[in-house]
Order: C-alpha cells, then structure tokens, then sequence
C-alpha cells in the first residue's frame, strides 16, 4: 500500500509539472515570436491538461490490462487503484491549470 501511495503522490505532482513547465515554457516561445505570453501560456495550460493526465499514469496500455484484470479475473482492488490513479493525475493537471490562471489572471476555458 506504501508503494501506491508513493505512485499517487508521484502522479499528482507529474501533471502539475506537465501543465505548468509545458506552459511557461511555451510561453518563452511565444515572446520570442512576438506573440502574447500571457494568453499563450493560459491556453497551453488548458490544451495540456489531457496530455498531463497521459504522462501522469505512465501513457501506456498497463491502465487497460490492470482494468481487465479486475473486471474478469476478480480483483476489485486494480480497479479501485487505476480509478485513484487517474483521479489523482486529474486533480494535478486541474491544479496545475489553477496555479497558471493565479500567474497569467487570464480566464482559462
């Protein structure tokens, strides 16, 4: 159980930094092309938030097989893991579009 907490913990804090790097950074490219940072880095937020949700829980079929393994070999706890899992990456990828609008004060949609 240990082991998975640490993997729900690592996940959370991986979309985050997809969301928030992937942001700042794109930002950075565009001023450089002349391009308004602000608004850039608000849409990128909200354009990777899928993308933070994919890299969080690894971007693999493992999701997949660890479902299938619950629902037709019998073990509920897989299912209850990956639901965790991916609530936990969603609620980072949220979190990290939140701490972007708090620094852009740009509405995020």
């Amino acid at each position: 159980m240990e082991k998975f907490l640490i993997t729900l913990i690592i996940a959370f804090f991986v979309a985050i930094g997809v969301v928030v790097g992937g942001s700042i950074i794109g930002g950075i490219g565009a001023f450089l092309i002349n391009e308004p940072p602000m608004k850039t880095i608000a849409q990128l937020a909200n354009n990777l938030k899928i993308w933070a949700l994919v890299a969080a829980i690894g971007g693999t079929f493992d999701m997949i097989t660890n479902l299938e393994r619950g629902l037709f070999y019998g073990t509920p706890t897989e299912i209850v893991k990956q639901i965790l899992l991916v609530m936990f990456a969603m609620s980072g990828a949220y979190t990290g579009t939140q701490i972007i609008q708090w620094f852009t004060q740009e509405t995020i949609h």
